[in-house]
């Protein structure tokens, strides 16, 4: 039995606050169960030295825990001189999920960073960070609208992402600490609502897969992808769209 009672084909409650930092360009307090991740947008006219002559602007993220989000205090990685190489991979995945739906074309001459900071982790982080963080990009985009910055919508879908898995040998979505840790294969989906798949990634932890729970896993992910987008464009400015 999973926690809270839920069917395996089922998600966790999950809830967006948009604008939850005053004083970022873009914000959203995302929230898969009891994963909590603030997700800032900060618009930046400093664009990346390699796009100065290019008619493009950029995104990019950063990712981090804070020491309080799990039970144990994690260590400031700033304190400890490098970036472990999870925090690496998250936030490359991050910015390639929100880029995969932008067209940075439009936003020619900006570089938005996205910040997500995990408040409180119970698994599926990395998932929670991208929901959250297309969310702070939007409010950041309907600001450079608002201000002339940008003539028109950059955003060409809606991105979310969502985690799945085999645990116990049954197919589970939006897996929870506990059954992540457990997990005979674990597996996160980047969702664009129009477009398709920005990134899959499928790894057999102790065990092996095969194209059936493949499938399975596609097709729990795809639903509960659906419930999130309109959750998403419940808080998103209808501008963006």
């Amino acid at each position: 039995m999973r926690k809270f009672n839920r069917k395996n084909d089922q998600a966790r409650e999950i809830t967006l606050e948009k604008d939850f930092s005053a004083n970022a360009d873009g914000s959203c307090l995302v929230s898969y169960g009891n994963t909590k991740v603030i997700c800032t947008a900060t618009i930046d006219a400093d664009i990346p030295k390699w796009l100065k002559d290019r008619e493009s602007g950029w995104i990019t993220a950063e990712y981090g825990m804070l020491p309080g989000s799990t039970n144990s205090r994690n260590k400031r990685e700033s304190k400890l001189g490098k970036q472990s190489g999870r925090t690496v991979e998250i936030q490359r995945l991050i910015g390639r999920s929100l880029r995969s739906v932008v067209n940075l074309n439009k936003i020619k001459g900006y570089q938005l960073i996205i910040d997500c900071d995990v408040l409180q982790a119970d698994g599926g982080t990395r998932t929670a960070s991208i929901t959250g963080g297309f969310v702070a990009l939007c409010s950041a985009f309907s600001k450079m609208l608002k201000n002339k910055h940008i003539n028109e919508t950059p955003v060409k879908d809606c991105v979310a992402a969502i985690s799945c898995g085999i645990v116990n040998g049954f197919i589970m979505i939006d897996l929870d600490y506990d059954e992540d840790s457990n997990a005979d294969v674990d597996a996160n989906f980047v969702i664009a609502e129009k477009s398709g798949f920005s990134e899959v990634q499928i790894t057999g932890e102790e065990k092996t897969f095969n194209y059936k729970s493949i499938g399975e896993m596609i097709t729990l992910s795809q639903a509960a992808a659906e419930e999130i987008f309109n959750i998403q464009k419940n808080v998103i400015d209808k501008a963006i769209f």
